[in-house]
This record gives C-alpha cells, sequence and structure tokens, in this order.
C-alpha cells in the first residue's frame, strides 16, 4: 500500500504506485491549489517553492470501471461513462472534474493537471462488467472526468483498448475531447456500432483560447482532427462548451461554420458553471494572471447577472442555465446558426431501436 506525502501532509491511502517523476512541465509555474475541504490541515512553503513536476501514478485498486452518473434524461435518468485517467494535463481553469481530485486528497488547482493517476486495468475491467451487464448498457461516454485522450493515451493507449472492447460487445459510443490523438483509433471507431466523436472547440482562435485552455491542442489543430474523423466516415460534432458569459459568445457563428466545413453534423453548447469554492477560486485566480483586468471584471459581472449575483449556480437544475435576456439571445444565436447550417438533423433513435441511439444533444451538455 502506497502512502505518497500530498497538500500539506495528508496522505492518499490507495493503492498507487509512482511510474516515473519527468521533467518540468512547459509553462507551469508554482503548484497554485486552492484549499481542500476534504483536508483538516495546509502547508505553505517559505520562501521559492520547488518546481512544479509532472507526476505519474498507476492505481491498481480500481473495482470498477463503469460509472453510472445521476441526474441525466438519458435512459431513464442515468447516463454511463468511462475513466481510464483521473486529472488532465489540458489544464483548462473552467473544469469541472476538478473537483474530483481533491476525492484523492490533492488540490483542484494545478495538482489536477500535475499529478495524473492511471488506471491500468481499465480494459480488463471494462470486458468483465460488460459480460454482466451488456443488455442493460444502452450507451457509453469516453469520458466524464477527464479527456481520454491525454497525452499519456499515446502510451497507455487504454481508451483504445476500451474502444475495442466495446466493438466486441456492440456498445454505442460517444466521445469528447480536445485532442487530435482521436485520429489514431479511427480503424477502431469504424468498428464500433454506433459512434460520435464530439470535438469540445469553446474558441475560434488560439489567442481566445490561450488564457482558459493553456495546454490543449490550439482550436485550428482540433478542427483539423475533427475533419479526419468525418472524413473517415465517423459521426463527428463541435460542443461548444463552456460558453462563458461576456468572453466568448460571439465565437458561436464561427465555430459552427468552421465545423460545418470541417464534416460536423452535431452541436450541443452549455453555459460555465463553477461547481466548487476550489474551482471558482482557481478559475478567478487564472483570470487575473492572464487577461487584463477591464476584461476580468467585465466577465465576472456578466457571470454573476446570470447567477443572481454569485459565480456560482445554486442549484443542479440551474447548472445549464443563464436567467438574463442575453443569455436568452446567446441561445437563439446558436440554435438559429445551428438550423441554418443543418445540426442536429436527424433522430437521435435509429430504425433498428435504442440501442443504437447516440446520446441526445442536451445530454452531451451535461459533460461540461
Amino acid at each position: 500500500m502506497a502512502k505518497k506525502p500530498v497538500n500539506g501532509g495528508f496522505f492518499l491511502n490507495s493503492d498507487l504506485k509512482s511510474l516515473r517523476g519527468c521533467d518540468s512541465v512547459a509553462g507551469v509555474r508554482q503548484g497554485i491549489n486552492p484549499p481542500n475541504p476534504y483536508n483538516k490541515y495546509s502547508a505553505e512553503y517559505i520562501g521559492e517553492p520547488p518546481p512544479t513536476k509532472l507526476e505519474v501514478f498507476e492505481e491498481t485498486s480500481t473495482k470498477r470501471i463503469i460509472t453510472k452518473a445521476f441526474a441525466s434524461d438519458w435512459e431513464g435518468g442515468w447516463r454511463y461513462t468511462v475513466n481510464c485517467y483521473r486529472g488532465c494535463v489540458h489544464g483548462c481553469t473552467y473544469c469541472f472534474a476538478r473537483q474530483y481530485h481533491e476525492y484523492l486528497g490533492y488540490g483542484a488547482g494545478t495538482d489536477f493537471e500535475t499529478k495524473i493517476v492511471v488506471k491500468s486495468n481499465a480494459p480488463q475491467l471494462l470486458r468483465q462488467e460488460l459480460k454482466k451487464c451488456r443488455d442493460k448498457m444502452p450507451h457509453l461516454d469516453f469520458s466524464f472526468a477527464t479527456d481520454p485522450y491525454i497525452a499519456l493515451e499515446a502510451e497507455y493507449k487504454l481508451t483504445r483498448q476500451c474502444l475495442e472492447v466495446c466493438a466486441e460487445f456492440r456498445v454505442p459510443v460517444g466521445v469528447i475531447t480536445k485532442s487530435p490523438l482521436v485520429t489514431r483509433d479511427i480503424d477502431v471507431l469504424k468498428r464500433l456500432r454506433k459512434v460520435t466523436v464530439f470535438f469540445s472547440l469553446p474558441f475560434l482562435t488560439k489567442e481566445k483560447s490561450n488564457p482558459f485552455e493553456p495546454y490543449t491542442p490550439v482550436p485550428e489543430a482540433r478542427f483539423r482532427a475533427m475533419k479526419t474523423v468525418a472524413d473517415a466516415g465517423v459521426e463527428v460534432g463541435i460542443g461548444i462548451a463552456p460558453v462563458i458569459p461576456g468572453y466568448n459568445e460571439s465565437d458561436i457563428p464561427g465555430l459552427l461554420e468552421r465545423a460545418k466545413d470541417c464534416g460536423a453534423t452535431r452541436a450541443f453548447m452549455s453555459l460555465l458553471h463553477l461547481d466548487t469554492d476550489s474551482i471558482e477560486e482557481y478559475f478567478v485566480a487564472k483570470m487575473h494572471e492572464r487577461l487584463p483586468p477591464t476584461r476580468v471584471n467585465k466577465i465576472i459581472n456578466t457571470i454573476k447577472r446570470e447567477r443572481g449575483g454569485s459565480l456560482r449556480h445554486k442549484t443542479y437544475n440551474e447548472r445549464m442555465m443563464g436567467t438574463t435576456e442575453q443569455w436568452e439571445v446567446t441561445q437563439k444565436l446558436f440554435e438559429f446558426q445551428a438550423r441554418r447550417l443543418g445540426f442536429n438533423a436527424r433522430p437521435n433513435v435509429s430504425e433498428n431501436g435504442p440501442d443504437e441511439a447516440v446520446a441526445p444533444v442536451q445530454e452531451q451538455r451535461r459533460l461540461f
């Protein structure tokens, strides 16, 4: 039982094996993590802190790989997800999954992007579970708590192996990613009974993306990957998520136009939501680091108008919704452009039955 000290002396009591410590991640400075609400004590460095390094752990204690997510309209109120990794090197400042790192004793800040946990037995677990529950499994999403195609996937190939298992069991699949690495698995995607690959693209340009997605592939690379997958005959879509009020609403028409040119047929969008105090604190701190004060104030004030004076939603049902006329205009803009370009034209359920359905567009929004 490995015990690694993290975040002010708290020990992670999971069966984790330290794999490697590599050179400092390019562009990553001092590790910044809001206080973990699950830790009683915290600590601060006196003087200059050590450099932030990428740490990779292999988790061997995982018992199940299919997660049944609550509060969903998909298949009777539930959806099913597969996550081969914990944490994500893309470092998106708005990512709702940052809170799940706190359950491990890590922080929701830079710990999330520099301490990556690999579920090395994911394909074997997925096979075992599908043997028992294939008939009850209408659809699997890759993934929920991290991008299924983070850079480590190039070495571990866990997502690829899990997709191969899904192809064998003829399970319909949805993939949401920011990474062109998905093009490596086109051969497997084409063997799946039903699949849609959504590319998360909230910003039209690299300059717009940088403050919030510092280590993700640039938008142009994602569009190229989208075209490659679509040209191979695999259905693709675009997820404009999150829409950050006061920042990227104007990108919506251009994003949909580019996606259409690249072969996308599905599209959804969703409003930014900050699920915890830790995520809110990190999100705001990073904005102050990377954007002019006037721009930060505009974004904060616009979000507060949508959230009744707060940056966070009050209830889960309000998570995806704004409250002002500005948000209504944004929704109408998206709906008009999507309809004009022919997105989401076909029904979600095929003639062959519900098990070939693609998760509804409304359901995909819940990932962000």
